[in-house]
């Protein structure tokens, strides 16, 4: 499999040219064109439970396609559904943890998994589980705006907006506090934040969908 993400870092595209026989998952809605050697088979990966975990907990799809170039070489476009980036982590055992909307396809060797964030994270935009990547292959991932990738040394710490997170390596210990005092925390506009502690990578994205939204509900006009 080879690939290329063209258009970056607004409209991103994800251009994945498949071998006879190869094949790749991706997220519910995400595929743009495809060669018409390529099929597509819908399914609950990893089985009903595992569907359901990354469902409801995981803020992903409960079924997901499978393109596979059955009858030849081809190629498949996919994009996220907002306006933005897209970045790859080739995995080789070593697992990352994605936001929850932030997944937009993987390897067949990839596998996903719910994973628990602990009662620290139960005020956090990203809920009360990240998505686990884990296994081995590319894993394709999302974002609202562009994606910068920062390199944390050991026991480096660094903070970031609950919702401009995209993904972390495993190594890195993540906690959920609130900006400043009570007074910050209800008036900055900042609100709560991440805590990352290195050593390993963090990704985030330049914009976050809860402040377009808190820009832009306002601004819809309402029925008197």
């Amino acid at each position: 499999m080879q690939h290329e993400i063209v258009y970056r870092p607004s409209y991103s595209l994800a251009v994945i040219k498949l071998n006879q026989g190869e094949s790749i998952i991706a997220e519910s809605g995400a595929m743009v064109s495809m060669s018409e050697t390529i099929t597509l088979e819908t399914k609950a990966q990893g089985g009903i439970f595992s569907s359901l975990k990354r469902a409801v907990l995981g803020g992903e799809s409960f079924f997901q396609n499978t393109f596979k170039a059955e009858r030849g070489p081809g190629e498949i476009m996919l994009a996220p559904d907002l306006p933005g980036d897209i970045s790859t982590r080739e995995l080789k055992g070593q697992p990352i943890f994605i936001q929850s909307g932030a997944f937009l396809a993987c390897s067949p060797a990839v596998t996903l998994d719910t994973a628990w964030g602990g009662a620290k994270t139960f005020f956090s935009r990203e809920g009360l589980f990240l998505l686990k990547a884990g296994g081995t292959g590319t894993v394709f991932m999302s974002s609202y705006g562009a994606i910068h990738e920062i390199t944390l040394g050991q026991g480096q710490k660094y903070i970031v907006d609950t919702g401009h997170m995209v993904a972390f390596d495993e190594g890195v210990k993540y906690a959920v506090r609130t900006a400043g005092g009570l007074k910050s925390t209800l008036f900055s506009g900042e609100g709560l934040v991440c805590e990352l502690t290195g050593p390993g990578k963090i990704m985030i994205q330049s914009r976050s969908e809860d402040a377009f939204l808190s820009w832009l509900l306002p601004k819809i006009p309402r029925k008197s």
